[in-house]
């Protein structure tokens, strides 16, 4: 006789992995190319993505020609937004906008087709105009790259929207009828009428021009993709999109080799998806047009675009001024740490250390030191002896924002060293590739400051804003309070030593009377 299987007890809702708020929130984007819905946790500074999931429809197909949707498109459309709208009832989305772009406001048969999509997703559809587009893209950038200053620009299958971002300040937007899909048909699909569309817009354009020396932000599938091909060529140890940086020069001559239109023969082009490729080599000359009016000093993806700058400018005032990256670490320390309060007591604990030791720090090193604080704790559930391999992995690919590539090593790094010592033995060499002397070199002082201050603490709050530190000479002196005098012990002496020396400095344990 078979035995009774065991009573399951039911699983409480939400998650504990999950965080409370105002969500799940969908956002779905019917553009000139691709229709898309992300499903958020919620409304937040940095927001994480339940679900995501495209369908390339195409609906921008032969607008340039005939001025209408093609009924193959909106049918594919329309059967896309019956799964969103199931998904997203499934997942009890709270809130749930729908945004169409150039090709639903510029065909003629754009209203009955917006009409139908309104019936299916039970909700209105706020059909952008392109300066709207343009803005909401520029948003994107704002929320997602600290303190931006350049030109973002969004590439669609019908259009393309530019503008001026400095930090959250926008200037105007322009838009050009330059999409992928446009492009091709209005240049009967040759690359060298289409490079001549696109320089006959852009070559003059004021507000490319004022985009001299700083930033270019590149928004959208197809340039993403592009980056993704330069990725993989260049055999870049990290295979993040957000913030992937190509400097101009290199980009422009990466961008010539795509736009001779001989894409299946290129180098990795497995990496792009099939369905991507014909439209590769026009962003590709779209965007070295870009670069030779503009004259960026780099190109930078943006992994956030129109849909997150919606979100964004939802949140309150004090909300965006949060930073993304701290926020980030902090709903990850929470979600994954021992102790997050005895976590947040570790920024001031290492800025004492630092201040000491002499170590001078940018702001934006003062904010990744902040960040790695916060994630020194999230792999303690591994085993001990990949606890710094797992950290290393979840940070150099997390979803974060607000951090470029040389940060995420810094964050990385730091953490490693926290765990595995201040040695490089087991330190991946694709990982070093992205660390400049000065990135280690701070890494490894907060490695092991966050190593001393764990066998203090023990992942126990309110121990380290007990424990004094101060400098005598060349000593680095722990001053600990003589009810905490047990502390005091071996492996304490051996990690201030150790930090010590980095200052070239020696430790002195004090017990207080």
């Amino acid at each position: 006789m078979a035995a009774e299987a065991p009573e399951r007890r039911p699983i409480a809702e939400p998650a504990p992995g999950r965080l409370p708020g105002n969500g799940p929130i969908a956002v779905v984007d019917i553009g000139s190319n691709s229709v898309r819905l992300v499903v958020y946790e919620r409304l937040a500074r940095s927001p994480t993505v339940v679900f995501n999931e495209k369908v390339l429809a195409g609906l921008g197909r032969g607008i340039a020609k005939t001025g209408r949707l093609i009924d193959q498109a909106t049918d594919q459309a329309l059967v896309a937004l019956q799964r969103f709208r199931q998904i997203s009832d499934q997942l009890g989305v709270r809130s749930f906008d729908v945004l169409a772009t150039a090709a639903s406001r510029d065909a003629e048969n754009g209203p009955a087709f917006i009409a139908e999509v309104e019936r299916i997703c039970r909700s209105p559809v706020t059909v952008l105009s392109g300066a709207s587009e343009a803005r909401y893209a520029a948003l994107g950038v704002a929320s997602g790259i600290h303190d931006p200053n350049g030109i973002a620009g969004d590439l669609g299958g019908g259009s393309l929207e530019i503008v001026d971002v400095r930090g959250s300040e926008m200037g105007g937007g322009q838009t050009f009828p330059l999409g992928g899909l446009r492009l091709q048909e209005a240049s009967d699909a040759s690359l060298r009428k289409a490079e001549k569309i696109a320089a006959d817009l852009l070559a003059t354009d004021p507000l490319l021009a004022a985009g001299e020396g700083r930033d270019f932000y590149a928004i959208g599938g197809t340039w993403r993709s592009l980056a993704r091909l330069h990725m993989f060529q260049t055999g870049y140890p990290l295979h993040v999109m957000h913030q992937y940086t190509i400097q101009a020069g290199e980009a422009l001559e990466f961008c010539r080799t795509v736009a001779r239109g001989n894409i299946d023969t290129l180098d990795s082009i497995e990496v792009v998806s099939r369905q991507r490729r014909a439209l590769l080599p026009y962003g590709a000359l779209v965007l070295a047009q870009i670069i030779r009016t503009a004259k960026p000093r780099s190109v930078v993806l943006s992994a956030l675009g129109l849909r997150e700058g919606l979100l964004y400018e939802r949140l309150s005032e004090a909300e965006r001024a949060a930073d993304p990256l701290i926020s980030a670490c902090e709903e990850l320390s929470f979600l994954r740490s021992r102790s997050p309060r005895m976590v947040a007591e570790l920024p001031a604990f290492t800025a004492r250390i630092f201040e000491l030791m002499g170590i001078d720090e940018t702001a934006d090193e003062r904010r990744l030191r902040v960040g790695a604080c916060l994630l020194s704790d999230i792999g303690w559930r591994a085993h001990p002896d990949y606890r710094g391999e797992q950290s290393v992995a979840i940070i150099s690919n997390a979803s974060f924002i607000g951090v470029d590539h040389h940060g995420r090593a810094y964050l990385a790094l730091a953490v490693y060293y926290r765990h595995f010592g201040l040695v490089d033995d087991a330190l991946s060499p694709r990982l070093r590739e992205l660390a400049t002397t000065r990135i280690k070199d701070r890494a490894r002082c907060l490695g092991a400051a966050l190593r001393l201050a764990y066998v203090l603490a023990a992942s126990a709050p309110g121990v380290l804003p007990r424990i004094g530190i101060d400098s005598a000479g060349d000593k680095l002196v722990l001053r600990i309070p003589k009810d905490l005098a047990p502390l005091d012990g071996e492996v304490v002496r051996k990690r201030l030593e150790q930090l010590a020396r980095l200052g070239g400095m020696v430790g002195s344990p004090v017990i207080e009377s």
